[in-house]
């Protein structure tokens, strides 16, 4: 994905706001080769919780609702506040609902600043996928 400096660091930005808790948001995408962010929309993780996130159904149909009218969703978003930014079992299997989407998980290790990864999941497959920034 192709994402700019400002649209990451509006996204660790709301990751650095309560790192005790997974957080979680969906990002919008122009669709393409990559596909390039468009927006990031914050959403609200139900369990407040530093072991898992869910995002509300109603609040998620809404925040597909909105990455539709400007392109797509293309990405769902969280952070793993005590480990590294690898998908766990949970995410994996939360990911056969989302098929092409990407997920960018921003990992808090103790004493590390926040390193961020994104991953094409399809069933046990976990493929790592570039973030850059796009060119000028």
């Amino acid at each position: 994905m192709n994402i700019s400096r400002e649209l990451l660091d509006e996204l660790l930005a709301h990751v650095r706001e309560d790192p005790e808790n997974e957080c979680c948001g969906v990002v919008a995408v122009e669709p393409g080769q990559p596909p390039l962010a468009l927006r990031v929309f914050r959403a609200k993780n139900v369990y407040a919780s530093p072991l898992k996130f869910e995002i509300e159904p109603e609040e998620l149909r809404k925040l597909w609702s909105a990455c539709e009218e400007i392109g797509e969703l293309g990405a769902i978003y969280h952070s793993h506040v005590r480990s590294e930014p690898y998908p766990s079992q949970t995410d994996i299997n939360f990911a056969a609902n989302w098929p092409g989407v990407e997920w960018i998980i921003v990992g808090l290790a103790a004493g590390r600043a926040p390193e961020v990864r994104s991953y094409l999941i399809d069933g046990a497959s976990v493929q790592e996928v570039t973030i850059e920034e796009p060119a000028s």
